[in-house]
């Protein structure tokens, strides 16, 4: 799965259905691109996703919470209503990911908000931690 570096922002677009070993690869790679480039943000654009199960969100939420231990911040973009539906049922919350309508939105909130505070509008992106 390609992982593009835009400046200090890594995008990464699943399509289809995301298998657990591919998503164990992901998120190997994810963490290993932020420990050796100036990366402060993670963008995973979803779009393309009509499925998750607990093992995707887990994987989500495991990335997000390497990323922040790393100085970067994640943001889940393009989610679907089934998926939200699905990731809502599961009872996955998805600790330490924000979520943004689409990847133009993700990447103005990396771009435009401080890592240790809520983004100011919750309609453009939202902080997944609910707990």
């Amino acid at each position: 799965m390609p992982v593009l570096v835009l400046g200090e922002t890594l995008l990464v677009t699943v399509q289809g259905e995301l298998y657990d070993s591919t998503a164990e690869q992901l998120q190997q790679d994810i963490t290993a691109r932020i420990a050796h480039s100036p990366v402060t943000g993670v963008v995973i654009d979803i779009s393309g996703v009509d499925n998750v199960d607990s093992f995707l969100g887990r994987v989500l939420a495991e990335i997000a919470s390497s990323a922040r231990l790393m100085a970067a911040r994640t943001v889940l973009a393009g989610m679907r209503p089934a998926v939200a539906i699905t990731l809502v049922e599961l009872g996955l919350a998805l600790p330490g990911l924000f979520t943004a309508l689409d990847v133009e939105r993700a990447l103005a909130l990396l771009g435009h908000s401080h890592p240790c505070t809520d983004p100011p509008n919750p309609r453009r992106a939202h902080h997944a931690d609910l707990s």
